[in-house]
């Protein structure tokens, strides 16, 4: 296994869509065409993400689109803004939209009062129908995350979140600065479940600077006392060219080496593993009886710009600076800076930036690639084999195949489980875009 995890180390997407975004075309994307993908939809339901930027401080392994600033008078301006946008797809949806799925993520959600919060979520959900089976998420930070928070959200029909833990040693928080003593996690994720929330999750990150194969052991050992319903175990991605991000505060040498990391990943996922968690799909893990892992097992589990999800809509718009919205055929992602964020607003035009429309292949090969991103197996008809080159797809898979990891027909794949921790190089095997064509940004995942 050590060998194979060395030979297949190399950056790839993650895949939470297909196209990958260094991948769009975006110079013949215009905002009308998005707007016309959108409006050719035939279900009016809808998955709602919400990027809420601002953070107090500034976490140096984060690599999200974020503004650093104790000014909590920054909350009004931008969520009267996002409101904006809002009442901007009511006129493009045309009629009033059903809402399945609410994810809010940033930056940091809680920065923004529960007042605040709910004065946001009311003017959206007041405009729409909700669903009886919704799912509305958010992102937490353990340290300001209070039980007015979880209460105010909870009321308005919020059933899950998702803590960033990252790592318990000091050390390794004051290197990444994101310091949160166990005790506030405790609180925050006790204070969930006495509200009602029916899943709690955990982000744990290996492969962090300075952090040791103990240091994991030890932040799963605690988290064995809380037992989070879901956790997200993933690689650290040093990117110290992402301007702003901050990663260059520490040195190079303080992060672990490849032989260290992988021994952090394969210790980490056999203790999860072995207390009970179930591995439902890259880097997420969950007990059995929550609804991840009864979605992976009854092969509805779903993936998109969000995570994995038990929501499958068509339709995700994205509100707030950089959001990535998608309609399945069509992809647009909103102004990074908050200023040409605010200004496209005042032009009173919606703020996209760029975007992608999929062709027949994209389509084709986008439904491959969330079938092994969700089930680990995926198959094809002879229809679609006629529309594009499967042959140049089973060939790029045989170094696959030959190693174990896999076994393939002419019209399907099936991943092995000691396999399951190379899906993203797998998935690669199918991205035709990834073949042909030179990406306009750097990738920076890696397998572990």
């Amino acid at each position: 296994m050590e060998s194979l995890i060395s030979k297949y180390n190399v950056p790839g997407p993650r895949y939470t869509s297909y196209p990958t975004v260094p991948y769009w075309e975006n110079e013949s994307f215009t905002t009308q065409a998005w707007i016309e993908s959108l409006k050719k939809q035939d279900s009016n339901a809808l998955s709602l993400y919400i990027h809420l930027p601002f953070c107090e401080s500034l976490c140096t392994f984060c690599a999200c689109n974020k503004r650093i600033t104790k000014r909590h008078e920054v909350e009004d301006p931008y969520l009267k803004s996002v409101l904006k946008e809002w009442k901007m797809y009511l006129e493009v949806l045309n009629e009033k939209p059903q809402i399945k799925e609410i994810h809010l993520g940033g930056g940091t959600p809680t920065f923004f009062s529960p007042e605040n919060l709910e004065y946001l979520l009311k003017s959206i959900l007041d405009t729409a129908i909700v669903t009886d089976d919704i799912e509305f998420s958010f992102e937490g930070h353990p340290n300001n995350t209070t039980e007015d928070h979880l209460a105010t959200l909870n009321n308005l029909g919020f059933t899950r979140v998702s803590y960033g833990i990252q790592d318990y040693n000091p050390k390794v928080q004051i290197a990444i600065h994101r310091i949160q003593s166990f005790e506030n996690v405790k609180k925050a994720t006790e204070n969930a479940r006495k509200l009602g929330y029916k899943s709690v999750g955990h982000d744990i990150i290996f492969g962090l600077p300075l952090q040791t194969l103990d240091d994991v052991i030890n932040t799963i050992n605690y988290t064995k006392e809380l037992m989070p319903d879901r956790i997200a175990f993933y690689s650290y991605a040093h990117v110290p060219w992402t301007k702003g991000n901050g990663q260059r505060g520490f040195s190079e040498d303080d992060l672990p080496t490849p032989e260290e990391k992988r021994k952090q990943y394969e210790t980490g996922k056999k203790m999860l593993e072995e207390i009970g968690y179930m591995e439902i799909g890259m880097d997420h893990f969950a007990l059995p009886d929550d609804d991840l892992s009864i979605a992976y097992k009854e092969g509805y589990l779903h993936r998109n710009f969000m995570g994995y999800t038990i929501t499958n809509t068509k339709t995700m718009i994205g509100l707030g600076v950089s959001a990535i919205s998608d309609s399945w055929t069509a992809f647009a992602q909103n102004e990074k800076k908050l200023e040409d964020y605010y200004a496209r607003l005042e032009e009173n035009v919606l703020p996209v930036a760029k975007g992608h429309l999929l062709n027949e292949e994209d389509l084709i090969i986008r439904q491959q690639v969330l079938n092994l991103m969700c089930n680990f197996e995926t198959s094809w008809s002879k229809n679609e084999e006629e529309m594009i080159n499967f042959d140049q797809i089973i060939e790029g898979l045989k170094e696959f195949k030959n190693d174990g990891l896999l076994e393939y027909t002419d019209h399907s794949v099936k991943v092995h489980d000691k396999g399951r921790v190379f899906i993203r190089n797998i998935c690669m095997a199918f991205d035709l875009r990834l073949k042909r064509a030179k990406p306009q940004t750097k990738l920076f995942s890696m397998t572990i």
